[in-house]
């Protein structure tokens, strides 16, 4: 299970309640609970009750949110701003000028997913 040692009895529940869906949804037990800490961890950024928060994390739609716009397609995947972060911590160049499809691709190419 993720570490949720800092979390309130409102974030536990999230974090339950996101994990049992996505395994009734047919994911893993450890993608589920991946997952759903993930979830949980951007929300907590997003409501200052982190110590740390990633730019994504904070600027980008919530994950409410996006995943009720990316319902009725399936899984959308991750967004460009995530897929820039890693690009530039793995130090792809251009990545500035890259679509989420080519910077998609260059991640793969560069880690082998």
């Amino acid at each position: 299970m993720a570490t949720t040692t800092n979390w309130n009895a409102k974030r536990r529940r999230q974090y339950e309640h996101i994990k049992d869906s996505l395994r009734e949804r047919g994911k893993s037990n450890d993608l589920a609970e991946e997952i759903a800490a993930r979830t949980v961890n951007k929300e907590r950024a997003r409501h200052d009750e982190s110590r740390t928060a990633s730019r994504s994390s904070t600027e980008d739609i919530s994950s409410g949110r996006r995943g009720g716009l990316r319902s009725h397609r399936g899984e959308g995947g991750r967004t460009r701003a995530q897929l820039y972060n890693e690009a530039r911590e793995h130090g792809i160049k251009g990545r500035s000028r890259m679509t989420k499809e080519q910077l998609a691709r260059a991640l793969a190419q560069r880690t082998g997913r």
